[in-house]
Parts: C-alpha cells; structure tokens; sequence
C-alpha cells in the first residue's frame, strides 16, 4: 500500500456531487476546511491509491458532466442579511456543481441497482488508522459475492459472500468512522457500512455521490433478504400492484378495446395522477417513446403507458425509502407500515388498524386495498398528502395556555396599517385592515386626524398618504375584528384631533363597537393584566389617558407623535424637536374613559418603570431606541417585558415600508412588534410563520424563562441558556417537486438551477444557516441528499426557514420558502410546501425532507457532535444563580444549587447512556429508542434462526436476558443496555425528591 510520503504527490482525487467550498462557507479558514456539506470526497492528503482503477472504468465525476468555471473557489455568499425575495440582488458568486445522474438516468427498480452494482462503482474505503483507499467495487454476476480491487491481498480474500452480511448500515455509524480522522470531510449522505462475519466486523464505505450509496445500500438490502433467488423476485415482481392497477386504469380509458389510446387521454391521464407535471414534458416523453421504437402513429399502448408513467412518475429517493422498510421489497405489509409510522414519522400507539387505514386512504390498486398491501405509488401518495406535511397539526388550532397575563405572549400587530404601499406618499385603504385581520393581526394602528365636514380622517400627518374616513375604518374593524381570533383586538388609536372632532370619534366607536369596547377599569390590587382568554371577544384601545383627578369635560395630555418621539432618542441637543415631543393637546374625557389596560406611557428608563410603572400602562420603542436597549440593558428588558406591555414600531425613516426583524425584539420579551404588512420578504415570514403555532389566533405564550418571575436570560446570549437543554435539530434536504421559475426573471425558457438554504432564526446563539449543492437544469426532481445539524439552545424561540433559488438567475433568483417554527416540526420524512413571495402556496411545489430532533447536549462543532458528549472531556453546564446582592434572599437561593446539580447529573447520566447505547445499534445520536431496537433485532438471532437475546417485559424495567453464548459485541450491547435501563430507572426514582426540594426553595423564596 502506498505511503504518505514528502517528496511524493498522491494522483488527484475527482469529486462527484460537489460545490467548491470557500473560506466563508462554514466560518472556517481554507486550511480547515475541505469540502462542503453534501460533498462525498475525501481530500486528497488523506486519500491512498496503490494502483490505476479498473480499465475502462470512470470516476464518479468523469459521470457527471463536470462543469468548473473559472471563479470555481469564490466565496458562495452568505445570506442572512439579505430578503430573499429577488428584489436586492448581489454580485452573483458562481459554484461548480455536479448532476447527481447522468442523463437523467433515474433508479426506480431494484434490477436498476443490481445492474450498477454488476457494473461496479469507485468507492472510497475507510480505516480506523485515518486512511482513505481508492477502491473498484463490484458485485459477482451470481450475486454471491462482492469484490474489490486493486488489493494486494489475493483475489480470493478481497471479497465479502453476500450470504455472511448481517446489516447494511448507512451514515458515519461505525467505530472505524467515528475514530477516523477524516470523519469531518465525510458526507453522511455518502456513507454507508457493510456488517459482516460471526464477529460482526465492518467494511465502511464512502461513495462519489448520495445516489450511488443509496444504489448499493438497496441493492444489498434487496441481496440480505432474497440471496439467491434475487433474479427470481425480480422477474416475478414485474407483474406488481403498479402494473395491475395501471392495466385497470388504461382498461377504463380503452373504452373502444383497441388496446390503445390517444396519445391526448394519455397525457391527461398521467396528469390526473401526478397534477405537477406539465403537459409537454409527458407528451415528449411519449414522443420520445414512439421514436426510439421507430413507431409510426400517436397512439398509446398499455405497455407504452405504463414505461412512461414508471418514467415519469416514480421518485427514486421515495423508492429507496420504500425499499429500506419493505420486508419483501415489492410492498408494504401492515406490519411495515406500523414500523415506518411508529420508528421514523414518530407516531404514538400505532396499531394494524392504523396501518389498514392509510392503506385504506392512499393504496391506489385494488388489489392492494384487498390484501392490505401499500405499493410504492400508495406510499408516494401517502408521504405527500397532508398527514406527512412538516408542520405538525396539533398547531393548527389553539393549544397553548391562554390563562397567563396578557404581557406574557407574543401579539401579532400591525404598524400604520392604513398604508398598503410607502410611507411617504403611498396610498391609505381599509383593505389594509381587511388583509391583516384576516391574517390573524391583533393590533391595528389607526392615525386620526381633523378631516373635512367634522369627519375624522386616518393618515400619516405631515406626509402626502392620501386619507380614509375614521368612520369606515371602524365599520370595517367591527365586521372582521374577531373573524380570524376571538381573543382580544388592541386599537393603536394614535389621537392628533381636535376636541370637536374626537366627540365624532367617540360617537362613531360607541355606535359601531358597541360593547365589544372593553371599559371596565383596571383593579388597582392586581399585578398582572387579565389574559386572553377573560378578553375574549373584547377590543382594547390604546391611547394617552387623562388622570384620575381630572373632572372636566376634557384635559390635557403629552401628543403621542412616534416621529417626534425618535427625534427626541436621537437628537437630544436639538431644543426645538424636545419641545416638540413634549407638546400638550386636548384629550376629551369621555375618549380617555374608553382606553383601560392599554394607557400610552413615555418610557424614561428601566429603574424608573419597576418602581412606578402599573401592569396597564404600555410604553412604545422606536425600533432604534429597543435595539440600543437590548444592547445596553438585555437582562433589564427581559424582566421589564415579564410585567408589562412593550410596543416595538419601525423607524419613520424606513419611508420606503421596510421591515425590522421581528426576532431582534421578540428575544427581548417584546410583546408587540409592529410590522408593516404590506411589505413582503424574510422579516414578514418570520412574523408570518412565527403566529401559525398557536391556531393563528395572533397570541404566542412566550418561553418560559422570559416569563417567570426568578429566571435571569439575556437577550444576547451567545451560549446555551441555564435551565434550558439545547436541541440537537437534523434536517436532511431529500429533493424538491416542480419549482418555478422565479416570477421576476429575465431568464428565457423554463430551466431552474435550484439550491436550498436552510435558515436557523433564534437567539444570537442559535443563527446559523447551510446551503446544498445547486442542482443544474432540473426544477422537476432535483435530488439534493444532502444532511445539515444545528445545536438549539433556546427551542421555544426558534424558526427554521427553507429558501429555494436559483442559482442560474437574471433579476430575480427567489422560487419558494417556508417558516416553520421550531416547535411545530413534525419529524420523520416531511413534504415542505412552499410559498411565494407573498405567501400563497405555490401549486405542487414541495420539498422533502427528513428531521430529526433530539435533546442530547452537544458541543464543539456540529458534525462532532455526537462524540462529544460520551467522549469529549468537557465540564458539565450546572445552573448557576445570579447574586442580587440581598443577603437573606441570596441565602435562600443557595440552598436550590445541591438538587439543581443533582437533576443535572441525573439528566446528563442518563443522556450519555442513551448515546452509547445508539452507537452500538449503529445509529446516529438524532435516532430515538425505537429505532435502535429494531437496528439490533437482526442481531438477536443465531445461524438457526433460534434467540440469542430475548427481551423480559414482566420487570417493571425491560431487561435483555441471554440465551446462551454470545459474540462480544452482543455482550456490549448488553451492558450499555443495563447502563441505559439503570441511569433511566434512577432519574425516575429520585426526580419527585429532587423536584420537591426545588419547590422548597422557591416556596421559601416567595414567603421571604
């Protein structure tokens, strides 16, 4: 074998299914850093070859069409400053990109992937010792065994019998990869690993791309099960439950029994089956049919029909999924479906009747329906109908507590809501209020000036907005307030009339709001505002209010102009803008009655507000005067926002109706951040996603360390939050369904070059983002297969986002996104529908993906995480307490430091336990129980098919009891099982006493 050696270069490596990284593709230097995520190369210093590849033979890239421009190393730009909504275009910074099959080649049959496995593929073998082989793979045409070369061992040793393989496992989920040094530059989407001998021993493997893993990782699968008889079910699986109910479909269009059809009911038919296809692409195919047959004439045969359906209409990375749970590789039994529902799409108590039921729903032949079978176009329907969509459904309508004060949830508000263009000279209209009260806004702004003939009118003062009458603004509101939410309605009434005309205003809201208009005063006892739920059905106004003292018909109050207001944060020295913002106007008292839990404030400052401020009073930031509060004091803006309402509105110098990001004042406990609806892009997706998790009805109880009264969190906490255990997120990009076009591209003709970015939203610690591969010229099926991990320390204040563009733009990249928060992920294999710029559903357009969550600690960087926690030498996160520098209280807060300690090693014990257990069962640490166990099942039988292991379900705690000898890998497996029975069985027996003794400290804490 080849050594390293100083004065000898090894040959290049080619890469197959790679993007060029750059120095800031990962935040990471070019020395540290050698391949891109979704990459399958290994970098050419760690690569050994000690001879030529097979004769003949082409590497993975030499396969497919490799294209490098000359800027191949430029930096791929990062986008999370950027709306990516194609309107703000930046220097397009070219990638190198591999096609994942040539030709469009698509493997859609088992015979496929036997056929490339006879052929061979380069494969690159992985040691334990950091080296990397060049190796030629290839299975034997009797499919018994599968070789390699070149070796210097004999031909007759460089092989494994296909009968002694015990598992094929896919990732990184080996010893040999874990400890190897190459373990970062590994993609997990090209890895896989061959279990084999008495002594389970592992041949680890990494292939050119995804595609030629998942053709191997089948096609061994399909030889683990048939052996021998493989050719034998291939053959016989030609007349299938596809063909059967395809036939049945043909015979009802055949209505003439000439056993052929007009190429137009062809095309039509196939559409009716798969709605996202175009017409001309499914006539061309016929076309193309016809003319490699040298047929002459349009019509269609059975056989014809079906080719083209099976070509067109079939996903390999759904037929490799199905493969991989089909326990005779033809269909799923209800027995395999319970497994896939239960172990990857983590469904709860899972019964045949279950199974039955979604076979009942998406199994299309009748056979299968019968029998009780779901064949690979039933299991397609299934996985893209709405029971697989990524956003969990338990969301769709109200689930969170809508009892806690009103200050501690997330209000989806509206700034200048009248405007549905610019600020400046941009047109007011009441659909404004329309559009954000039916999208489940529950604070509107209304800016009331004098108008003609004694009618109030709404606009922005000082400005050439054109103006709506007050009148119709409150008819409107009154028609659509409570059509999308019965909780409460807050009316920003920002009040710059005379005294003449807001008795006009008076009358209009009492005769039109009526008693919807909650007057009830505020009980000066309690210390918290009254929740949503006792609002229900209720409008709040918000406005200035005059004193109690005040007897008279009218007052005076402080003008509430937010202009003047950022003119006075940030032109301190100007004399005449501080008087300006100071200025008194009339305020009619029977208005001011109208306003009750929402009274408008001037904030002064943090120590001001905890000492004089009441529950009911609500202060209003400039946006740019919140950031610099966030920056300056986070802590103090956390704890404020426990108690009492905060309004975030834009800078009036975004003229132009642009966006702040939502999350840059949510983190801070901001209750209401007002956005300007009528402006499109990332910041409201963000607003847009973030509302749909609680049923859309425009309230988000906030997390609860910004809600209770004795946690501390800082808003810019760059590190896992105390108390709160981080979650580990995979998300692995599958493939995408019929993108379109950008809607604004200059670009002629219909071809996309698609990638994906996936966008973390969070606190400071949590922001991250990854990209794919850009895939060339495919915007029907492109397959992306690429794996991305994210560390989430603070879940409950997290959004994932999705973006599709295309990399091949002129004017506008933007094809999709979606905004899904966190706690609304659904895992498993998930269809993502995507949405438009202005978020309508674009028909048929989806990704795929897989997610997986797990809330193991992690550490270090992403992709090591899954050593660091049982491996990793680093110290343990206890909760720490915060010194007020009271001595009685700190006294008593330190008596809850030796339980907090205690519960955080009866976590982390029991967390590492469980870790080791699934790297045992060869799985990665995002995999949950059921999926371990059912990973070493096949390990649990001897040659004669009689148990080695058997699992003892009488014991209050399973328990695994031998059945005679076993191998050492199964007596390992069975200690870390007894380990993770053991840590699990003492965190549950000492939680209720480690718990009562927090709560002890906590009911000190309170009498004191």
């Amino acid at each position: 074998m080849a050594e390293f050696g100083e004065d000898r270069r090894l040959p290049p490596v080619n890469f197959g299914h790679a993007t060029v990284p750059s120095d800031e593709a990962a935040g990471k230097t070019h020395c540290e850093v050698s391949v891109l995520n979704g990459d399958c190369g290994i970098s050419e210093n760690m690569m050994c070859s000690d001879s030529p590849l097979r004769p003949g033979s082409q590497t993975g890239a030499e396969n497919a069409n490799t294209t490098v421009g000359p800027d191949a190393k430029s930096d791929i730009p990062r986008r999370s400053s950027i709306i990516k909504d194609g309107r703000q275009r930046k220097e397009r910074k070219k990638t190198v990109s591999f096609s994942s099959m040539p030709t469009e080649k698509k493997i859609s049959r088992v015979s496929d992937c036997i056929s490339a496995m006879v052929d061979g593929s380069e494969l690159k073998k992985v040691r334990s010792n950091s080296r990397v082989y060049h190796r030629y793979f290839l299975l034997d045409a009797d499919m018994q065994s599968l070789r390699w070369e070149p070796t210097k061992k004999e031909s007759e040793k460089a092989k494994i019998d296909v009968k002694s393989i015990k598992e094929v496992r896919t990732g990184k989920n080996t010893d040999t990869f874990r400890t190897n040094g190459t373990y970062d530059q590994i993609s997990e989407d090209c890895a896989f690993s061959i279990i084999f001998g008495e002594n389970y021993e592992s041949l680890d493997l990494v292939a050119n791309t995804a595609d030629v893993a998942n053709i191997w990782v089948t096609g061994l699968r399909y030889l683990i099960s048939y052996g021998k008889h493989t050719l034998n079910m291939i053959e016989s699986s030609q007349n299938n439950l596809r063909s059967s109910w395809l036939s049945d479909l043909f015979d009802e269009e055949d209505v003439n029994h000439n056993r052929q059809i007009a190429i137009c009911t062809a095309v039509q038919l196939i559409k009716k089956l798969n709605p996202g296809l175009k017409n001309v692409k499914i006539e061309l195919k016929f076309k193309e049919f016809h003319k490699a047959q040298d047929k002459s004439g349009s019509d269609v045969t059975k056989d014809e029909f079906a080719e083209v359906f099976h070509d067109l209409c079939t996903r390999p990375e759904i037929y490799f999924l199905f493969v991989q749970f089909s326990s005779n590789k033809e269909f799923l039994d209800t027995k395999d479906l319970m497994i896939f529902l239960e172990a990857e799409q983590g469904m709860a108590q899972v019964s045949e009747d279950t199974s039955l039921e979604v076979i009942h729903n998406y199994e299309p032949s009748k056979e299968g329906q019968l029998k009780g079978w779901l064949s690979l176009d039933g299991f397609s329907n299934y996985l893209m109908s709405s029971e697989c969509h990524i956003f969990d459904p338990e969301h769709k309508s109200v689930c969170q507590d809508m009892n806690q004060p009103l200050s501690h949830y997330y209000i989806n508000a509206s700034h200048n809501t009248y405007l549905i263009e610019d600020q400046f000279r941009g047109p007011s209209d009441v659909t404004g209020y329309i559009r954000a009260l039916k999208m489940g806004c529950r604070c509107v702004e209304l800016d009331v000036w004098d108008g003609s003939d004694n009618e109030p009118v709404i606009y922005t003062g000082h400005t050439m907005t054109s103006q709506i009458v007050f009148h119709s603004v409150i008819d409107v509101i009154n028609k659509y307030a409570f059509v999308a939410s019965d909780f409460p309605l807050i009316l920003c009434l920002e009040n710059h009339c005379s005294v003449k005309q807001q008795k006009v205003m008076f009358q209009h809201l009492k005769k039109i709001l009526g008693d919807r208009i909650h007057i009830d005063p505020p009980k000066l006892e309690e210390c918290y505002l009254p929740s949503p739920s006792e609002l229900k059905g209720k409008i709040l106004l918000k406005g200035k209010k005059l004193g109690t003292a005040c007897t008279a018909s009218e007052g005076e109050v402080t003008d509430e102009d937010e202009g003047a207001e950022m003119s006075q944060r940030m032109s301190i020295d100007s004399a005449e803008q501080q008087t300006n913002a100071h200025k008194k106007i009339p305020l009619l008292k029977d208005l001011s009655d109208l306003v009750t839990l929402c009274k408008s404030v001037e904030f002064n400052d943090f120590p001001t507000s905890f000492q004089n401020q009441k529950p009911w009073e609500l202060c209003s930031f400039n946006e740019v005067f919140a950031t610099r509060c966030a920056c300056d004091f986070p802590g103090d803006f956390v704890n404020y926002n426990k108690k009492f309402l905060a309004r975030v509105y834009p800078s009036p110098m975004r003229i132009d109706s642009s966006n702040m990001n939502p999350q840059d004042f949510w983190k801070c406990g901001c209750q209401i951040v007002a956005m300007n609806y009528q402006t499109p892009g990332l910041m409201m997706d963000l607003n847009i996603g973030w509302f749909r998790q609680n049923g859309n009805c425009g309230y988000v109880l906030r997390p609860a360390i910004m809600r209770e009264q004795v946690s501390y969190f800082s808003a810019n906490t760059k590190d896992s939050v105390p108390g709160v255990s981080p979650q580990l997120l995979h998300i692995k990009i599958i493939s995408g369904q019929n993108f379109p076009k950008p809607k604004g591209s200059g670009a002629k003709g219909d071809v996309v070059d698609p990638y994906v970015y996936v966008e973390i939203h969070g606190i400071p610690a949590d922001c991250a983002e990854q990209r794919t591969k850009t895939v060339h010229q495919n915007g029907d099926n492109p397959l992306f297969d690429e794996s991305f991990e994210f560390q989430i320390n603070l879940p409950e204040l997290t959004m994932v986002r999705f973006v599709v563009l295309d990399d091949d733009y002129i004017g506008d990249e933007f094809i999709g996104q979606y905004t899904i928060p966190f706690e609304c992920l659904q895992p498993g294999f998930r269809h993502v529908p995507l949405q438009s710029l202005t978020g309508e559903v674009l028909p048929h357009t989806l990704l795929f993906v897989h997610v997986a969550m797990t809330n193991r600690r992690g550490g270090g960087k992403p992709h090591k995480r899954g050593l660091s926690v049982r491996k990793g030498k680093r110290s343990r996160e206890y909760t720490s307490m915060r010194v007020l520098q009271i001595k009685d209280v700190d006294e008593v807060f330190k008596t809850a430091l030796l339980p907090l300690r205690e519960a955080t090693d009866l976590r982390e014990n029991m967390q590492n336990a469980i870790v080791a257990f699934k790297e045992l069962c060869g799985l990665s640490a995002v995999a949950n129980l059921k999926q371990c166990i059912l990973a070493l099942s096949p390990r649990l039988t001897g040659p004669d098919n009689s148990p080695l292991l058997v699992f003892n379900l009488n014991d209050q705690y399973p328990n695994l009891e031998f059945q005679g000898l076993l191998p050492e890998v199964l007596k390992k497996v069975v200690t870390t099982y007894d380990m993770m029975i053991q840590t699990s069985k003492t965190l549950l027996e000492s939680s209720d006493s480690v718990y009562d003794r927090i709560l002890q400290t906590q009911k000190a804490a309170g009498s004191d």
